[in-house]
């Protein structure tokens, strides 16, 4: 059944749309199934996604026309459909009105992604209106809130030498405290794996005090305040606030030192908006792992990593993982720049929309994936900042010297870029930037090349 006439209207204009304030506009990359019509499919499309289905209803009144999601904008040729909806049609909730991640969840990328005249259909980008923007809880904290902690101007404060406890499973509640007092003698922040948590070989009641207590002695060593970010994630809320609670007790006074890493793309909506909303003094560390399977541009179908950015800032994330822009192992391309800079601005063009964000709370950049000293200073220099959190794995415990020593060569590279130093040359000088080029050679093959005779390292 053709529903174009009803659920398309190629007249509307989007900056009328925008204008008007009244809508959630969403892109997507689509191609119908051969045989079927583009615009027959897009209509058919934004049917499913609000108040439509495939045949003609008797329960269809005038009001329910009106909140129909409409196609505004087809190009068949760049596969590029454009949708527009109602605010109204998204749930609320009950008890305060605020708006549900779930929702837009439901109806812009639901049960159209099985219908079977459609092909593909991928989201690439979304506008919310400043209505809905003021219906998100947006991040209760920001990456100003751990530099107040670590003693750092709360503007431009720089970048946070972070860590992954390596390996990411195996180690039992001695060697795993261990490995973070080693690697917090030199850096700043250190998160569990998304794998780690309450593993019957390093239960989380007998790991989490080691972790305080290595905390604490490389406090006292250092003179530098250290942060941790402690993964909560679970099936159920009632566990995950359990394990939040039992983190926060644990390491009393120094609580607010501790992130709750939550995995958002795996927990999803609810998990990550019930940290926001039951523990808003705490850094709240978004993990993606999994969001490959549906946001990989080898996928043709779900959202970009783009999206997925631009909605953790919504629900609330204090920081998410970005990935690498292409300088780390992780896939990705320098151009991913793009989606920090949606999450950190407050003002921002997407890929298809340009975003207001009305002064909500940015969301923190994290880097992670292979990245070590020698991939820093370009990496900086792509950004064209370094206010990230950086984790930094094997970049740190694959130091030749030792974790700490693997934490200051981070620290370093950042400020080798920072003063415009040139790379080998600011080696010379800095002993554990120096190291990395040997404990990292393939890396420091690639990209400086002959830096043995320049660094007169001889093997």
């Amino acid at each position: 059944m053709d529903q174009s006439a009803r659920y398309s209207d190629l007249s509307l204009k989007e900056e009328d749309l925008i204008a008007g304030g009244k809508h959630v506009l969403c892109a997507y990359k689509m191609a119908p199934q051969p045989g079927h019509g583009y615009l027959e499919a897009a209509a058919h499309f934004a049917a499913e996604s609000s108040t439509g289905t495939n045949v003609e209803v008797s329960t269809t009144d005038d009001f329910t026309k009106g909140v129909d999601a409409l196609v505004y904008h087809i190009d068949e040729a760049t596969e590029d459909m454009r949708i527009a909806y109602p605010i109204e049609l998204f749930d609320r909730n009950i008890i305060d009105g605020r708006a549900m991640m779930v929702s837009f969840l439901t109806l812009t990328i639901g049960n159209n992604q099985g219908m079977g005249d459609i092909k593909h259909a991928k989201m690439i980008d979304f506008y919310m209106p400043a209505r809905m923007i003021q219906l998100f809880d947006g991040p209760a904290t920001d990456i100003s809130d751990l530099w107040r902690i670590l003693g750092r101007p709360v503007k431009d404060g720089g970048y946070i030498a972070g860590t992954i406890i390596k390996p990411k499973l195996g180690l039992r509640p001695e060697p795993f405290a261990h490995a973070a007092y080693q690697f917090w003698l030199g850096g700043d922040f250190i998160k569990n794996d998304e794998p780690q948590g309450n593993q019957v070989f390093c239960p989380l009641k007998k790991v989490l005090p080691l972790v305080r207590d290595a905390m604490f002695r490389a406090q006292d060593e250092t003179g530098q305040a250290k942060l941790f970010s402690a993964n909560i994630t679970a099936d159920d809320h009632y566990e995950m606030c359990a394990r939040a609670d039992y983190i926060l007790e644990t390491f009393g006074e120094f609580a607010d030192h501790v992130a709750f890493l939550v995995d958002g793309y795996v927990g999803g909506p609810g998990m990550v908006t019930t940290a926001r909303r039951q523990y808003p003094s705490q850094y709240l560390h978004y993990h993606r792992a999994g969001h490959g399977a549906v946001t990989s541009p080898s996928a043709k179908r779900g959202y970009t990593a783009f999206v997925l950015a631009k909605m953790s800032r919504l629900q609330g994330a204090s920081g998410i993982h970005v990935g690498t822009m292409g300088y780390g192992k992780m896939e990705g391309e320098a151009d991913d720049k793009g989606i920090a800079y949606m999450i950190e601005r407050d003002s921002c063009q997407g890929p298809v929309y340009h975003q207001e964000w009305y002064g909500m709370k940015p969301t923190t950049p994290i880097i992670s994936g292979g990245m070590n000293a020698l991939r820093l200073p370009g990496f900086f220099e792509n950004l064209g900042h370094g206010n990230v959190i950086n984790t930094a794995g094997g970049g740190a415990y694959g130091h030749i010297d030792s974790p700490a020593a693997g934490a200051i060569s981070l620290r370093q590279a950042y400020e080798c870029w920072k003063t415009g130093a040139d790379p080998i040359e600011y080696a010379k000088e800095h002993k554990e930037f120096a190291r990395a080029f040997e404990s990292f050679p393939k890396d420091a093959d690639k990209i400086y090349p002959n830096w043995r005779e320049k660094l007169g390292v001889h093997k």
